[in-house]
């Protein structure tokens, strides 16, 4: 399984050495399941993303949390969302009714680049009316060329504390997630990230081992954390170099 920011790309540019380490791992046979936690892009944009990275996938190879958000919701459930494209693309495949008012059923916050005073007081209002509060991810921050900017947990947490109440998380390493992906795949062996809380995490979860990358979050030297990774590489197309010396 191989996360998406900081690993294969970063906003959408493919990282160096990528698009050989993918068909690197097709040749010998590997099949590769992206998982993210970026609920902003939609699928189409997604896979369109990662043909420019080299990379021929389905949609059945990729899982995010946007997905995994839906999924803890009912068919016919009214959803307030503070989100981009790709939640109200997961909530409309559910049959989950997007509304931009309370009352509301849940609030959905996830990325999105347009947050603002009045959508957080909308959405806050929403949840101490009753609405669930829901994020696809804890993130605080997200990596970029340019270098790190705020994550969707960043603006969970603003939802979080204007409204007083605790949010279910639905992205890595949370459970709604993690279940995606086992439902998926169930010869999974190994997840690649670059977020030891995260990816790391996840990995635990699953009882598989933690490949880290250097390429996104996490820099050379930075502490990271428990569980520790089986293996550190400067980027994917390292780690994959390595891997016939590490079998």
């Amino acid at each position: 399984m191989l996360d998406l920011d900081g690993v294969v790309w970063l906003t959408g540019q493919p990282i160096a050495g990528v698009p050989e380490a993918l068909a690197n791992l097709r040749a010998r046979g590997v099949r590769a399941l992206f998982a993210t936690n970026n609920s902003a892009p939609t699928v189409d944009q997604l896979l369109a993303r990662l043909r420019k990275a080299g990379v021929d996938a389905e949609p059945d190879d990729l899982v995010t949390s946007a997905q995994a958000a839906a999924g803890m919701l009912s068919p016919g459930d009214k959803v307030l969302t503070l989100a981009g494209p790709g939640v109200r693309e997961a909530m409309a495949a559910r049959g989950v009714k997007v509304v931009a008012h309370g009352p509301a059923d849940a609030v959905v916050v996830g990325w999105t680049d347009r947050f603002d005073f009045d959508r957080l007081a909308t959405a806050a209002d929403a949840v101490r009316r009753g609405a669930r509060l829901i994020g696809t991810n804890e993130d605080a921050s997200l990596p970029t060329p340019e270098g790190l900017v705020p994550g969707a947990g960043a603006l969970l947490a603003a939802v979080s504390t204007a409204s007083g109440a605790r949010p279910e998380v639905a992205g890595k390493p949370h459970g709604p997630l993690a279940e995606l992906i086992a439902g998926r795949r169930s010869d999974l062996r190994v997840v690649v990230g670059d977020r030891p809380s995260t990816d790391g995490r996840l990995a635990d979860r699953l009882g598989v081992p933690f490949a880290l990358v250097l390429s996104g979050v996490t820099a050379q030297g930075d502490p990271v954390g428990d569980p520790a990774p089986a293996v550190t590489a400067a980027d994917l197309g390292r780690l994959v170099g390595e891997l016939p010396t590490r079998a």
